[in-house]
């Protein structure tokens, strides 16, 4: 069969791709292995720079109507829940003010129901590799039933992407030396409708709100540390160790059952096109959960790949202004979940203060919420980096950045 496009791969970067495409008036082919979507517990939580853009594709209305929640702020606490640093998304510009939290199924069932009419969504299909001319250039895939003919193929299938591999697009993978155990908590107390990072002796502990009455809750461990140990007597350790934890105890026990301990990796690819073919999403980049950075950068891809197909068409524009957005989310990211989980004596140090001052800083508060909201990157300066961790007085402390 012959398309305009050949999405492989229906997460969310896949999804999005087709919606963005879609609404360009591209005839869209996506295709997905899985016959189903599987209950993970990644990608819940929206920044308002996604937010904008899934509105104009109608999935925000779809995911308010769903009974997604909006969180005001993003808290670093410490382990009593004292705020050390608070960014308050209320003091932003534009409409959408606030983070969007629902479960990850929901999010892809918002993005499926928004699919435009000229897309075509074939579930249960195995892609097996790459079509090319005799110059070498991406002219379709092949599938375990067939090919699929279009001249882009956009590689959506993953941080494992097979697609990148026969491209030759190689990445150097940083694996972060902890894991993340993710627990689904019923039957809590109400929590503050927040996405609250808690700093710890053991590291990160992160807590949000889901429809329903439930709660997200991220726990940093090291990669061997729940192998056949007493997971009731780590589950209250967790508890008294966090003690603004410690009302959730009971659903933390009870949702241990049901963890899923995560790897957690960062990279961003040298290329992220090649004739015939782009990547978007974890096929081309990922990073630390810690800031809620990942799902939006898909959402980010999309919408920039559609900008360029109907633009100039040239990707190798598409490769440019995503490569220079995405190092510095992968920086904003990568700084932010070192001063949480880093359990070195330096690590620990650095990352308290350069909370508190970050904390205590408007001007600094402000910028790195809106590098982290999507809104527009400014990226700090050496001398903001001393000012942060408390080296040198900020005569601009209780100002607003002069370009807000």
């Amino acid at each position: 069969m012959r398309t305009d496009v050949a999405i492989c791969g229906a997460g969310v970067g896949g999804l999005a791709a087709a919606c963005a495409l879609g609404q360009a008036g591209l005839r869209v082919t996506l295709v997905e292995k899985q016959d189903a979507p599987k209950p993970v517990a990644k990608g819940e939580v929206f920044q308002p720079g996604s937010l904008r853009v899934l509105q104009s594709w109608g999935v925000a209305q779809r995911l308010d109507s769903a009974g997604a929640l909006r969180l005001a702020r993003l808290v670093a606490r410490d382990a009593a829940g004292t705020p050390q640093m608070a960014l308050d998304y209320g003091t932003l510009p534009g409409n959408n003010r606030w983070l969007l939290a629902h479960d990850y199924p929901a999010i892809l069932t918002a993005l499926t129901d928004s699919l435009p009419s000229v897309v075509e969504f074939r579930r249960g299909v195995l892609v097996k590799g790459l079509l090319r001319d005799s110059g070498g250039q991406v002219t379709g895939v092949r599938l375990a039933d067939g090919t699929i003919e279009a001249p882009l193929v956009v590689a959506a299938d993953g941080i494992s992407s097979r697609l990148r591999k026969e491209a030759g697009i190689e990445i150097e993978r940083a694996e972060y030396p902890h894991r993340l155990v993710a627990l689904e908590l019923h039957n809590v107390p109400e929590v503050e409708a927040d996405f609250s990072a808690y700093v710890t002796e053991r590291g990160l502990r992160l807590r949000y709100p889901l429809p329903g009455g439930r709660v997200r809750l991220y726990a940093q461990v090291e990669p061997d540390e729940l192998r056949g140990g007493d997971l009731a007597a780590w589950g209250r350790a967790l508890a008294r160790e966090t003690p603004a934890l410690a009302p959730l105890e009971d659903a933390i026990l009870a949702s241990l059952p049901r963890r899923q301990v995560l790897p957690v990796a960062r990279f961003l690819a040298p290329r992220l096109w090649s004739p015939g073919l782009v990547l978007v999403g974890e096929a081309g980049h990922a990073v630390h959960p810690m800031a809620a950075q990942g799902m939006n950068s898909a959402i980010a891809d999309a919408d920039c790949l559609a900008g360029v197909l109907t633009g100039s068409g040239d990707l190798a524009e598409y490769g440019r202004r995503r490569a220079a957005d995405l190092e510095q989310i992968g920086r904003t990211s990568h700084n932010a979940a070192r001063m949480i989980t880093d359990l070195s004596w330096p690590g620990r140090t650095l990352g308290r203060r350069a909370l508190r001052h970050t904390g205590a800083n408007d001007r600094l508060r402000y910028t790195v919420m809106h590098n982290m909201s999507g809104l527009g990157a400014h990226p700090l300066t050496p001398l903001d980096r001393l000012h942060q961790i408390g080296l040198l007085p900020d005569p601009r402390a209780r100002r607003l950045p002069a370009w807000a």
